[in-house]
């Protein structure tokens, strides 16, 4: 109906809107268009117009900072039973929002500065066996002691978290540690990882570049793993993929997190 309203002075009228609109595929007819006009306002719809008064003028009444939550708390008080789901929907129907406490926190910071290489998986997250593909993250989640960084591993072929590590700020251990990780628990299954393996993962820059590029070169994990090397990524975010195996090529980025990523 709405698309109908806006465009029905452009094109003469509803009959050719809906004559058009039939030839795609939609059933709708003028009658059908003129009977939902007439038609009164469902017990849902009225509801919901009380409501969003109601939600704006708390909201405005407040200098715009409540979100739903604080929202849908004033709702009660004043004997308005509702439930939170719809006040975020109302809410987001006519653009309101709250503010949010203390300063938004980026994960990944890309370095304009260094070099990337070129995407090894090129958006084809699948793989069809365990560790041939592997890719990356880290997010951050907030505590009553303040903020707390997780990162984990995936592989791609079964979707399980291979490794993952937490720590208090995001330098360089927190991620490899998490690498380390899944590369020792697939080891000790019996099932090491070899040639092959590609890491992918996001290109964020916070710091302490030398140590996690040479890291997996000085032959951690005990001597048992292969060491990773023809790094990449994928400009401009996402990121860091490696090919298993072998020592690294000349020209090769760094060996894993290049640009401490």
């Amino acid at each position: 109906m709405r698309f109908v309203d806006a465009h029905r002075g452009r094109f003469g009228g509803v009959e050719p809107i809906c004559r058009v609109l039939r030839q795609h595929g939609l059933q709708i007819t003028p009658s059908g268009y003129w009977a939902a006009k007439k038609r009164p306002p469902s017990v849902r719809q009225r509801r919901d117009a009380q409501l969003t008064e109601l939600v704006r003028g708390i909201h405005a009444a407040n200098y715009g900072v409540y979100g739903a939550r604080k929202i849908w708390h004033e709702l009660h008080r004043q004997g308005h039973p509702v439930a939170r789901c719809t006040v975020e929907r109302l809410m987001r129907d006519c653009g309101l929002t709250g503010v949010v406490r203390g300063k938004k926190i980026r994960t990944t910071m890309a370095e304009p500065g260094h070099e990337r290489a070129a995407d090894l998986l090129n958006r084809d997250f699948t793989a069809r066996r365990p560790n041939r593909t592997w890719v990356a993250d880290f997010t951050h989640v907030a505590t009553w002691s303040g903020v707390v960084y997780v990162a984990f591993v995936v592989d791609v072929y079964s979707r399980a978290i291979v490794g993952w590590s937490a720590a208090t700020n995001k330098r360089t251990p927190l991620v490899l540690a998490a690498l380390d990780m899944g590369l020792w628990r697939r080891d000790r299954a019996g099932q090491p990882v070899c040639a092959g393996l590609v890491h992918h993962s996001d290109a964020g820059s916070q710091g302490e570049f030398k140590w996690s590029s040479q890291h997996l070169d000085q032959g951690v994990w005990h001597g048992k793993t292969c060491r990773l090397g023809n790094g990449g990524d994928r400009p401009p975010g996402d990121a860091f993929a490696g090919s298993a195996g072998g020592e690294r090529t000349s020209g090769d980025a760094a060996a894993v997190l290049a640009a401490d990523r």
